[in-house]
């Protein structure tokens, strides 16, 4: 769900500006997992603009207070949710943790980093949803150390089919300050794309 379509038309207009989002329909990128996509995002290039970091911490915030209230912790989904969820949690004066995709091989073998306790209302922060799995592996680990998740909050999501299964299944409220589909209407409206390119980016999405 995205906190507002105002904020939703704002943030891809910021992420397209400096070039966190690319859209390239006729060459496109590989993935990590091999997957040939018209679309990359890199929503950690947000915190190298102070403006735009501060108006996704304004809204990040807002989007909290609006949708889950009583939240008693933020934990940021490494590495991209991390910085992120340290500004928001330093902005609501809460704690802070954050949450490895596994626990380490040493030490104290830890998949949470920081303190967190059974019971508490914690909101996870992530910078990006694709197909959900790991975002949703933060939310899996802090359930078994006996958190309660809130939710979700997140800068963009590609919306594919898969993630949504994936959240409704995984009973986790997700809040997102931006969209693939909000995002592509933007690029076409500001001439970063064609109407055949939209075609393009629109079909991709439905292969999820």
């Amino acid at each position: 769900m995205l906190l507002s379509k105002d904020v939703a038309l704002q943030t891809a207009a910021q992420l397209l500006k400096i070039k966190a989002v690319k859209l390239s329909p006729k060459e496109p990128f590989t993935w990590a997992s091999g997957i040939q996509s018209p679309i990359y995002c890199d929503n950690r290039i947000t915190l190298s603009y102070p403006e735009i970091r501060t108006f996704i911490r304004q809204q990040f915030t807002a989007a909290i207070r609006e949708h889950f209230e009583g939240t008693e912790a933020i934990a940021g989904v490494a590495t991209g949710g991390i910085a992120q969820g340290a500004l928001v949690a330093q902005e609501l004066g809460l704690p802070f943790a954050y949450v490895r995709s596994g626990k380490k091989d040493h030490g104290l073998t830890n998949q949470i980093e920081g303190k967190v306790e059974a019971g508490q209302r914690i909101v996870v922060v992530e910078d990006l949803i694709s197909t959900g799995g790991s975002s949703l592996g933060a939310v899996s680990a802090l359930r078994e150390a006996g958190c309660q998740v809130a939710g979700m909050v997140a800068i963009f999501t590609y919306n594919l089919p898969v993630s949504i299964k994936k959240f409704d299944e995984a009973g986790c409220t997700l809040i997102t300050l931006s969209d693939y589909d909000v995002l592509i209407e933007k690029a076409l409206a500001t001439g970063y794309i064609s109407e055949e390119d939209l075609a393009v980016l629109r079909e991709f999405k439905e292969k999820f």
